[in-house]
């Protein structure tokens, strides 16, 4: 709902009623993530897309009976569906939508434009609606990191603090949007959290050329992206204009001072050890996503010698992606990014890292793999690849 933020408040200010749609479940090939929003007002006008075209008629008319009704709507679209297939869901996955009324003057009105106003200016907050047995229930809770607004119907305040706002948070620190079933007491209930935190860090440590170019993939991708070297002559802005911010301090002097969560991304590309070995023995004790490092095979050999010595352990050094990337065969500074940039999208996502060729089943399944670990290299009839059911073998 991020790119609705400012039609909704514009909305919201004017007094109008209005549905949102938002996908809140998929399977298979499905063209959007749980989070896509369409949103409808009482004139007709729409913002936003569930579907990238597949079903966003049959949605909107949704939308527009809700609006009607003042009740909400959930519905699934797929492929086996004669509904869905008849308004255009041919990619052969499904969407779960969730459809939800704002009426004029709602007492959800205020909770939700506080929850706009934080995601249009940046700041972490969850947007919780609870879904009962048969269906969607009203109510809607905006989860900050300090406080809450708002109510789920058939909640005690008390549920709703040592529960769902937990939940909620700490699906907040991980990037997660999707729902859960909380167990309240002797009472259990199902909610969709849709969770707004700033944009993933993006930490290069080393003013290279190699780091030029990782800092345009990593803006490209989202990310905010800093780079840090503790050379004046090197690390400066005009060297690297894609950077958010240009950093010049030794690299593990700095790493102890930022902020850092389960989502950061840590690259390694100066392969001088008096530079890494003190920033990887940091980065490899924090809760971070990834931690990479360039260097040919012989600097790595060298480096988890100094690294050992420094009094890591196994698990911790087990974490190290070295020599950074996947081999794409990558020689100039831009395909050498693309190739670390792959590997970190594919811990992020669970990805194999496989063509897709050489893989079965749906291209998007639900779980295929955990975030953060990657599996070996592999093809069909390899020993590793055939492991554990047919899947390829999970390194830790």
């Amino acid at each position: 709902m991020r790119e609705l933020a400012g039609d909704l408040l514009g909305w919201l200010d004017e007094g109008r009623a209005f549905a949102v749609a938002s996908v809140i479940g998929t399977g298979g090939s499905a063209p959007r993530q749980p989070g896509a929003a369409l949103a409808v007002n009482d004139e007709g006008e729409a913002a936003g897309s569930v579907s990238g075209g597949c079903v966003e008629g049959a949605v909107y008319e949704l939308c527009r009976e809700a609006i009607r009704t003042g009740e909400p709507v959930r519905r699934t679209f797929g492929y086996s569906d004669d509904d869905a297939f008849a308004v255009g869901l041919t990619c052969g996955g499904t969407i779960e939508v969730l459809v939800w009324p704002v009426p004029s003057g709602s007492p959800a009105a205020p909770v939700l434009a506080a929850a706009l106003e934080a995601v249009r200016r940046g700041e972490p907050v969850a947007i919780v609606r609870a879904l009962d047995g048969t269906g969607p229930a009203t109510g809607v809770l905006a989860v900050f990191e300090d406080r809450v607004l708002g109510d789920l119907p058939g909640l005690s305040r008390g549920s709703v603090t040592a529960v769902v706002a937990p939940e909620a948070r700490a699906m907040l620190d991980a990037g997660l949007t999707g729902t859960r079933t909380l167990g309240c007491g002797e009472q259990e209930i199902a909610v969709f959290a849709e969770t707004y935190a700033p944009p993933p860090r993006l930490l290069v440590f080393g003013a290279i050329d190699f780091a030029a170019a990782l800092t345009r993939a990593g803006r490209f991708l989202g990310y905010h992206v800093t780079v840090c070297d503790a050379r004046p002559v090197f690390a400066t802005p005009r060297r690297f204009p894609e950077a958010h911010e240009v950093v010049v301090d030794w690299p593990h002097r700095y790493l102890a001072r930022t902020r850092v969560d389960s989502r950061t991304v840590v690259c390694v590309l100066t392969h001088d050890a008096k530079f890494d070995v003190p920033l990887l023995e940091a980065a490899l004790r924090l809760p971070v996503a990834y931690v990479g490092a360039m260097g040919s095979r012989r600097t790595h050999a060298d480096r988890m010698a100094r690294l050992r010595a420094a009094g890591l352990g196994e698990a911790e050094l087990s974490r190290l992606r070295s020599p950074i990337g996947l081999d794409l065969g990558a020689r100039t500074p831009e395909e050498t990014a693309l190739s670390i940039a792959a590997e970190f999208v594919a811990l992020r996502r669970g990805g194999s890292g496989l063509p897709l060729t050489r893989t079965a089943g749906p291209i998007h399944p639900a779980g295929r793999a955990v975030p953060g670990r990657l599996p070996r290299q592999g093809v069909p009839g390899d020993a590793a690849y055939d492991a554990r059911e047919g899947r390829p073998e999970v390194r830790v």
